[in-house]
Parts: structure tokens; sequence; C-alpha cells
């Protein structure tokens, strides 16, 4: 997982932790302009987060959950990639635990027209 992240934002630290915790070997890449990043990869302001990161062909951006990439990956899905847009904070956002309470979100699958549907929702 090759992730390009702000050498100063400590919650995109939290959310590289709980994927190596889950399995996947993380690469960082601190950059001081990630949304280079986000342009090449066509994410628009609308999905966009705080990190990008890539594996296997696919984008993963923001704050989404491991289980969602592990099934991403088992799924060979034919979509572009997820997000979890803007930066939802709750006890079940990874990375983002600074409320007790779980956020209610959703992880987007970004599909290849840049159009998009709920891969999944946490309340």
């Amino acid at each position: 997982l090759l992730v390009y992240m702000s050498p100063t934002c400590g919650c995109c630290s939290y959310w590289v932790k709980h994927m190596e915790t889950n399995g996947f070997i993380v690469e960082e890449h601190k950059i001081s302009n990630v949304n280079t990043i986000k342009t090449k990869a066509k994410i628009t302001t609308k999905l966009a987060s705080c990190h990008t990161a890539f594996i296997d062909g696919y984008v993963i951006e923001g704050h989404v959950p491991s289980k969602d990439v592990k099934k991403l990956l088992s799924e060979k899905a034919d979509i572009k990639g997820l997000t979890v847009p803007g930066m939802p904070a709750g006890s079940n956002v990874p990375g983002m635990e600074v409320k007790k309470e779980p956020a209610n979100f959703d992880v987007l699958a970004i599909q290849h027209d840049g159009s998009t549907r709920i891969w999944s929702h946490y309340e």
C-alpha cells in the first residue's frame, strides 16, 4: 500500500498504523502538497480527504477501513477505488477515533467515469 500524506498529519499516521495492524505492508511518502497526487489520480474535491493511497491499481482516498480494502482486493471489483470523503470523526473511523461515539459515514466506490455508489455504510 503506497500512501501519500502530509508530514504533519497525525490522523494519516494513525490510519497507516490501522492498515499495518490489519496486515498491509505500507510505504509512506510524506509530501507537502498531497493535492498534486489527488489531481493525478483524478480525485475531485467532493471525493477528497487528507491522504491518498494506491494498491493493486486502485486508489484509496481517506480513512477507508481495512476490511473494505480487503474486500475490494478479494473481489477484484471493476472500479477505480474507494473513498471516505472529508474527515468524519468517530470511534469507528480508523485514524479519526477522536470521538467516543461512532460516526455515521459511507465508504464510496469510485466508478471509472467518476461517479460513485455506496460500497459500505457505518453507524
